[in-house]
């Protein structure tokens, strides 16, 4: 009976303490970047549509994108981190300037894109606040997700070179989905303590809120195409 009224909580470590810590530092810094590099990207984006940017093209595009990419991984810990992700953020901004020009003349464009935002940021939210409750792992799906990733580039680029509509409307819904399991991926690793790296954190978010808005685009419009 003595050890009932004599129990004490168990200490807390000081290892435990600092790794909360340095989670929370990671999450917080994460979530500010990633404010920042969507305001930037949207602000391209709004000016591609105003000046009426035309597009890359699909070589320029995957050219600058993975080259940015590979660019942010080797100076992810360095200074020229933050530039190099304003780089590629607003380079993906760029991109999609036309794209939002394409859909804007098309009848109920303008709803289209709306209900895209939309359903991008709900559903960006509640996955985001569902690991942050829960504190679930998903770094199991890791394999998964970069190999379904590889297949859909592959598809999608068959699609874009074939002029094959209906495996354009499957990569999309392909995408959106992996793009959602990405974010539950991403945010349970900022979570549990796998990501270390905020920059690196914050260009993981962003891509696949990116390729989810896009996703949903194209499949929110198909209707509105020919």
């Amino acid at each position: 009976m003595s050890s009932l009224f004599n129990s004490t909580p168990a200490p807390v470590s000081s290892a435990g303490w600092g790794r909360t810590v340095a989670t929370h530092k990671v999450l917080r810094n994460t979530y500010a970047l990633l404010s920042m590099t969507l305001l930037f990207s949207a602000a391209v984006a709004a000016l591609g549509v105003a000046l009426k940017l035309p597009s890359p093209g699909i070589i320029l595009t995957l050219v600058g994108y993975f080259g940015l990419l590979f660019l942010i991984n080797k100076v992810q810990n360095s200074g020229w981190a933050i530039p190099a992700v304003f780089a590629l953020t607003g380079f993906m901004g760029y991109t999609l300037g036309p794209v939002l020009s394409a859909q804007l003349a098309l009848p109920g464009g303008g709803q289209t894109i709306a209900l895209a935002l939309g359903a991008t940021g709900v559903t960006f939210f509640s996955l985001s606040a569902w690991v942050l409750a829960t504190r679930k792992d998903f770094s199991f799906m890791g394999g998964f997700l970069f190999a379904g990733m590889v297949v859909a580039l592959l598809a999608g680029l068959a699609g874009v070179f074939l002029q094959i509509p209906a495996l354009s409307l499957a990569v999309s819904a392909m995408v959106a989905l992996l793009s959602a399991g990405l974010i539950l991926f991403e945010t349970s690793r900022i979570v549990n303590g796998g990501e270390t790296n905020y920059v690196m954190a914050t260009v993981s978010l962003f891509v696949s809120l990116f390729n989810l808005f896009t996703s949903l685009l194209s499949l929110f419009g198909y209707g509105n195409n020919d």
